[in-house]
């Protein structure tokens, strides 16, 4: 497990590179669109609710004693919470959205690596891209969603609360890696087998997606170059794990 979660990190090298080499730019600027357009709608959206949410946690402490502490202790979690379950959306909503122009690009870093432009893959069109993308990341964002809260809650207990921390972030990396090699995946395999893919090729997942959420930490630069590196990076390792299968 260990050595696949570091292959999936360095598969990121050279992947500026690669797109350069490809001229696979073109392909990104929509999915940028949506990416920036999806962040700053969550962020706006988040940034009113976190004081809404902390108002109404303070409200179980029904005490004059220690109300002013718990009031101010309900508005960080209130934040956090947001915040967190804010990610997890802009997540989900950027890379479905992005499906239909993240094949192509996929699909050249294949043939470019596997020297063979006559693949005889699954035909889609851009509706079925997009369904296919919709679809995995409902499904995984309802996956991550039913992981995430009773870590969060976890959180809460002391010496357990820095454990639960980095579940959670593994829980958002392994989802966030699922979405980005299904891209390569849809053109392999149906719905059903590309899950199980993903699942007996956790470790690669948890990898890409380590550094696609260690990208959204980056203020501006993140949600712009997030989409194109994890995406390179998930097809080339998500190619290289299809050509060994078939020795």
């Amino acid at each position: 497990m260990i050595k696949n979660i570091l292959k999936g990190i360095t598969s990121y090298a050279n992947s500026f590179k690669l797109i350069a080499q490809l001229k696979l730019w073109k392909y990104f600027f929509i999915p940028i669109g949506i990416s920036i357009v999806t962040a700053v709608f969550i962020g706006f959206t988040s940034y009113t609710l976190a004081d809404d949410i902390g108002a109404f946690i303070s409200k179980i402490w029904r005490w004059d004693w220690g109300k002013e502490t718990f009031t101010s202790i309900s508005n960080f979690v209130g934040g956090a919470t947001v915040i967190l379950l804010g990610l997890v959306l802009y997540k989900h909503i950027v890379m479905a959205l992005s499906a239909p122009f993240m094949s192509p690009v996929s699909e050249k870093i294949e043939a470019h690596f596997t020297k063979n432009t006559n693949h005889e893959h699954r035909k889609t069109s851009f509706n079925d891209q997009l369904w296919r993308g919709v679809r995995i990341n409902l499904r995984n964002l309802w996956k991550e969603i039913l992981f995430t809260i009773p870590l969060i809650i976890l959180g809460f207990i002391p010496v357990i609360g820095i454990a639960s921390t980095i579940l959670i972030f593994l829980v958002q990396a392994y989802y966030a890696g699922f979405g980005n090699m299904d891209y390569t995946l849809e053109r392999h395999f149906k719905y059903k087998e590309s899950i199980q893919f993903v699942k007996k090729n956790k470790g690669f997942a948890i990898g890409n997606g380590m550094v696609f959420m260690l990208f959204l930490l980056i203020p501006v630069i993140g949600i712009i170059l997030v989409l194109p590196l994890s995406v390179t990076a998930a097809s080339k390792q998500t190619v290289a794990i299809l050509e060994n299968q078939k020795h």
